[in-house]
């Protein structure tokens, strides 16, 4: 009973993880003509997020360790809330600053959930990412097809499109609340005889390939929610069928999401799994390349395919590459830190090279670009063997 409660509370966080975000790419447009911002600032929308990622990734793990794993994601959940509610004030500077915040709160669940799932559910980690995994792109799919007409209920418009995603992280405080009350202060893994010595990560080449398979996957991912509505409706596309059409990527994602982390956890060697995912991206940012409707539409697609299957083996290699619980919060937090740094930098530097184009095929040109470098450190990564 206690374990499915917890497991509850897990896919409730994981809702809250993806949807704030996933929600602005859609409405990008209405944000900047109602603003007057450029293509550039419009991107560090979906930048701040990432910055905070690696700004706050490697704090998590101490936070956790001096507090526990639950008091520590409760404060996640609320800065999520508070960071999503404050982006339904009608402020440039309060919307900016609300992005921030709430990826403030989205970094601490990105790096502590992988531990806990080590820690709580040591049998079934396959199982468990793939549920967290799913609710996560479920949500973040929901988000992005129904931001545009969302904004069109109510005077408040985007705003209220954005800020509608507080009741979830209120429903995540709700079901963690208990888990805190019962929580086990400063433990953040379960000690063991084996547990493995300690580790210096940075200098481990092992953990730089999963650190930049996480920080690609991550880039390629965020840039692409930001931007592909834009890109479609250049392409012919009205605004609400390029918002759906960025939620079918996200659901076409989710059985991936959910089927990679099992399949997975279940082989001693993932090269073949990373060879599939590294070629679906590829193959669907070049069929978005051409412009072709009918090969735009399976390109995206295939990069929901390359998508889901490139998260779910990044929050499996934070697990099968390392040998406790401790390690693997410590290599998720150096990978998401200098992953989401590198990751920080696709939506702005896709914005840039559409300004300084005023097109979209150089930027598409580099995502492809990126999905053959991410084969590349996954195949390193997904070699059979642990840090240390």
């Amino acid at each position: 009973m206690k374990l499915g409660l917890l497991l509850a509370g897990i896919i409730v966080i994981a809702a809250t993880m993806r949807s704030p975000i996933t929600a602005t790419g859609p409405i990008v447009e209405l944000i900047r003509t109602d603003t007057g911002i450029s293509h550039t600032m419009a991107g560090l929308l979906t930048s701040l997020p990432l910055l905070a990622f690696a700004a706050i990734s490697p704090f998590a793990p101490q936070l956790a360790r001096r507090f526990g794993l639950e008091t520590a994601l409760l404060t996640a959940i609320i800065l999520v809330t508070i960071g999503v509610g404050l982006r339904f004030m009608p402020s440039v500077p309060v919307l900016f600053a609300g992005t921030a915040i709430l990826g403030c709160g989205i970094a601490l669940s990105n790096v502590l959930l992988p531990s806990l799932i080590k820690r709580d559910f040591p049998l079934r980690v396959g199982l468990v990412t793939g549920l967290y995994s799913v609710s996560m792109n479920i949500w973040g799919a929901i988000a992005s097809g129904i931001s545009v007409p969302a904004a069109g209920l109510t005077s408040m418009g985007w705003h209220a499109s954005l800020g509608m995603w507080a009741i979830l992280s209120i429903l995540a405080l709700i079901l963690w609340l208990p888990h805190v009350r019962s929580g086990r202060r400063g433990e953040v893994y379960v000690a063991s005889r084996t547990e493995a010595k300690p580790v210096r990560l940075i200098s481990s080449s092992l953990a730089w390939h999963v650190t930049l398979f996480m920080g690609l996957q991550s880039l390629i991912f965020y840039t692409t929610i930001t931007w592909l509505p834009e890109v479609l409706s250049d392409q012919g596309f009205s605004s609400s069928s390029a918002g759906w059409m960025l939620s079918l990527m996200q659901m076409v994602s989710v059985p991936v999401t959910f089927i990679v982390p099992i399949l997975a956890g279940r082989m001693k060697d993932q090269r073949r799994l990373t060879a599939i995912t590294g070629s679906c991206l590829i193959l669907g940012y070049a069929f978005l390349l051409s412009g072709i409707s009918s090969l735009v539409t399976v390109g995206v697609a295939l990069a929901g395919v390359g998508a889901g299957a490139s998260f779910g083996l990044v929050t499996m290699f934070f697990v099968l590459r390392t040998s406790d619980a401790r390690q693997a919060a410590g290599l998720s937090g150096m990978a998401q830190s200098f992953g989401y740094m590198l990751a920080a930098i696709g939506p702005l530097l896709f914005g840039v090279l559409h300004d300084w184009t005023k097109g979209w095929t150089l930027p598409l040109l580099v995502q492809v670009i990126l999905a053959i470098v991410l084969l590349i450190a996954g195949i390193k990564a997904s070699k059979n063997r642990v840090i240390g």
